[in-house]
């Protein structure tokens, strides 16, 4: 029988189920309308509650303005895309130079998914050198002075300067080249004046001897300075370097060689220093971050090399070259006493994805040749030189620091590859990624030690283009792209002198048994990570070169799997265009100031490496085969 339920004695009737539905609705309707409208107006209000709720008062957004420029206003009408800027799209990637670049997604000014935010480009401080093209020179000379140009042009160009190399073209330019000529003075008097009307005629700005270096940190107070492209008033020379170095305006210089030309000091004088009185320049005595190897310095220092140039000024210009190379390299080195970390965030399968990286950071980690290993440079006499037995430490850890003697090589994947290679899956669809992918994995292992867990994607990816992009940011990592086959050709630009290449001697000897289970195995450091097995290895490569060809492919199937993973992982897929990009764009602009100078000085000191084609790369091609 039914079991007879019961209220106060009384047998209680049945109740259909559609009546409890509608019986529980009501009273939890009731329950909604006494908390809403009739709880507030019995409590007094107080610092603790907000005076809109006691006065039954629910305010909702609303946009007055249709013209508000927040991204919630449903009404903000449609915009055309910023207009393309000159020299914007190169290798695949297109960008455009604003100040908010900092924004966490480009397309919110740029209205292009494709299409990168990417900081100004910061006007580079113009520093000449000249170079007499007038003189009669051997085959063997030509090339061994144009080594040493490309030498002072790289390392100024990576300390953010702009060097230009002057020849009598530009002093002919000068109202005063005529005066000069008809004046009876010395040779050496005349040969200095020429050095002063190119400069002059130029605008002023900073001249330098072909032999002065850069020699230290990027962030050195003098280079810094130098950089600005401000100067006084005054002209100025600095302490010891005599014709080394000098800053000052067009006025300034103007009439430095008006002085010399009408009312010289000394009638004997052989250059421009001497036949002007001592107030004309402010002498500075600082200078800590430049190296002059002029022939004082030479002989003074490295009698071998002074000796090689009387015997055979060619070959001893060569062994110079390769001396200064070695100590920029020395230098660089130095400033990074914690060695070099390429970074690994997830180690299980992506060690041939970051071995380019690490190719780099060993190249960079061993000693460059060198015809005098234990010397230093004349501006650090008390160096380290470099010991090929025991070179920089290179590490993989898996997570970023910002550490200033630490240098930081970092690999940038698109969302795809990351997913292909740590899953070992050859094809993705778009199921597999929602229910087995975490959002923007890459960019939270990446700085999780740094910014901490409770940190949105957003707030990742401004961080992640602050280490890119930041002022001091380029000296201290290098961000690459893991679908790039090969490194980029041109990175001794990025670092201011030549890398060793690659397999060079490390300084170890090694059994001479053949075989590798003879060899004593390289030691591991756990912070590291885990050792690849022979299995990912072996399967690694060919998974990377399928997400490679994912990432160019047009197929229907391709292209849904590719933009569902951008979708899904927005802020690593921001970093990856951003990296990109802004590698892009400093190849972009250092080949359009190489092919306008090599128009001048008789394209001496041009990179010829790479063998010099008769046109560079049209500014707005896709195609970019390294």
């Amino acid at each position: 029988m039914p079991h007879q339920r019961v209220i106060f004695g009384l047998p209680m009737p049945r109740i259909a189920p559609r009546r409890i539905s509608f019986l529980l609705v009501s009273l939890g309707l009731f329950a909604l309308f006494t908390l809403l409208f009739t709880l507030p107006s019995a409590i007094p209000t107080g610092p603790s509650l907000s005076k809109s709720i006691a006065d039954h008062k629910f305010s909702i957004p609303k946009y007055k303005d249709k013209f508000s420029t927040s991204i919630l206003n449903p009404l903000r009408p449609a915009s055309h895309k910023p207009a393309e800027q000159q020299n914007s799209v190169y290798g695949g990637s297109s960008w455009y130079s604003n100040w908010n670049w900092l924004s966490p997604f480009s397309s919110s000014i740029t209205l292009d998914e494709n299409r990168s935010l990417l900081p100004p480009l910061k006007e580079r401080a113009a520093i000449y050198c000249y170079y007499d093209t007038t003189i009669e020179r051997d085959d063997a000379t030509k090339e061994a002075e144009s080594a040493l140009l490309l030498t002072w042009r790289r390392a100024w160009w990576a300390q953010g300067f702009k060097p230009i190399i002057l020849s009598a073209a530009e002093a002919m330019n000068n109202p005063y080249y005529d005066e000069l000529q008809r004046l009876e003075v010395e040779p050496g008097f005349k040969k200095d004046m020429m050095r002063w009307l190119a400069w002059e005629n130029m605008g002023g700005g900073l001249l330098s001897h072909q032999l002065l270096f850069p020699m230290g940190a990027y962030q050195d107070p003098l280079l810094s300075y130098l950089r600005r492209g401000e100067y006084p008033a005054l002209l100025t020379r600095w302490e010891g370097f005599d014709d080394g170095l000098f800053a000052g305006t067009k006025s300034a210089i103007a009439a430095a060689i008006t002085q010399a030309l009408r009312k010289p000091q000394e009638k004997s004088a052989k250059d421009l220093v001497a036949a002007v009185t001592s107030d004309t320049f402010h002498v500075d005595p600082s200078h800590d971050s430049l190296a002059f190897y002029n022939a004082k310095t030479i002989e003074k220092s490295y009698d071998k090399i002074a000796e090689e140039v009387g015997a055979d000024r060619a070959q001893g210009l060569k062994s110079l070259n390769v001396l200064i190379n070695f100590h920029l390299h020395n230098t660089w080195q130095d400033m990074f006493k914690y060695g070099i970390a390429v970074l690994k965030p997830m180690p299980d399968h992506t060690t041939h994805m970051i071995e380019p990286a690490f190719d780099l950071a060993a190249r960079l980690a061993t000693c460059s040749n060198s015809p005098l290993p234990s010397s230093c440079p004349p501006n650090i006499p008390r160096c380290s030189p470099c010991v090929s037995s025991h070179p920089m430490k290179v590490a993989t850890p898996a997570r970023y620091r910002n550490t200033t003697g630490l240098f930081t090589i970092g690999t940038v994947a698109h969302p795809y590859t990351l997913r292909s290679l740590s899953s070992l899956r050859e094809t993705i669809d778009v199921a597999w990624v929602r229910r087995n992918t975490k959002r923007d994995e890459w960019l939270y292992l990446v700085f999780q030690e740094l910014l901490g867990t409770g940190i949105s994607g957003s707030a990742r990816v401004v961080k992640f283009k602050e280490a890119v992009a930041g002022e001091f940011a380029t000296s201290h990592s290098l961000w690459l792209t893991a679908e790039k086959e090969s490194l980029p050709h041109d990175l001794d630009w990025w670092f201011g002198f030549e890398l060793p290449p690659k397999g060079a001697d490390d300084g170890k000897s090694e059994t001479p048994v053949p075989g590798k289970e003879r060899r004593p195995k390289p030691e591991h450091d756990p912070a590291d990570g885990p050792v690849s097995t022979e299995d990912d290895l072996t399967r690694e490569p060919r998974l990377l070169e399928r997400a490679r060809e994912v990432s160019k492919s047009k197929a229907e199937q391709d292209v849904r799997a590719r933009e569902a993973i951008e979708a899904w992982n927005l802020a690593d897929t921001e970093a990856w265009r951003f990296a990109k990009a802004f590698l892009a764009r400093s190849r972009v602009e250092r080949l359009k100031w190489e092919e306008e100078e090599s128009k001048y000085a008789g394209g001496v000191g041009s990179d010829t490496s790479r063998g010099r084609r008769n046109s560079w790369v049209r500014w707005g091609d896709h195609e970019e085969k390294e």
